[in-house]
């Protein structure tokens, strides 16, 4: 990590990791010394995940995770998708989703959310009509680019701080630890 933890004023994120992970995330460590940044971050997501899909969540932060070479959202979007599916599904997709055998929709809002992380600015009408015409909402295209805007902000400035992927991430089945290290490689013990 190229910044150090900060003190005691995070001492209520550490709780909430140790609690709920038994360790405290690099991430959290990399967000210690802007609790409200992480508690902002937490909602926003929050409120971004509770009206989509659970799988067309990971599909997109999956998405944007590999176009911006993280490797910890990689690998913890990743674990998501493979226990909403299987690890082989999830190791294909990551290869190359265009031959994992994917629906047309799950394709179209990857190809989205890529889209969005990549170049926001070149989305046209017919990448909005494609996701129409395969039965999405405009809302649902909202929650899309929501997801993918969203990993974009926290991926990037997780890696400006120099978070590893955590050490756990390496219990993850090996090929799935090979096709979603993009990035930073995990954290030793």
């Amino acid at each position: 990590m190229f910044i150090e933890p900060a003190d005691e004023t995070a001492a209520p994120m550490y709780e909430r990791d140790l609690s709920s992970l038994g360790y405290v995330a690099n991430y959290t460590r990399a967000f210690s010394h802007r609790p409200a940044v992480m508690e902002a971050w937490r909602q926003m997501n929050g409120a971004i995940k509770s009206t989509m899909d659970p799988r067309r969540y990971e599909l997109a932060t999956l998405a944007a995770a590999l176009r911006l070479r993280s490797s910890y959202c990689s690998l913890a979007h990743g674990e998501k998708l493979g226990e909403l599916g299987s690890v082989a599904e999830t190791v294909a997709t990551a290869r190359d989703r265009r031959t994992a055998g994917l629906s047309d929709l799950d394709l179209a809002i990857m190809d989205f959310a890529d889209l969005v992380t990549e170049a926001a600015d070149s989305v046209t009408q017919e990448d909005i009509d494609r996701l129409r015409d395969l039965g999405l909402s405009d809302d649902e295209i909202f929650d899309v680019a929501a997801a993918a805007s969203a990993r974009c902000f926290f991926s990037k400035l997780i890696d400006a701080m120099g978070a590893h992927p955590d050490p756990a991430y390496a219990e993850l089945p090996e090929e799935m630890v090979d096709v979603l290290s993009v990035g930073r490689s995990i954290a030793d013990r």
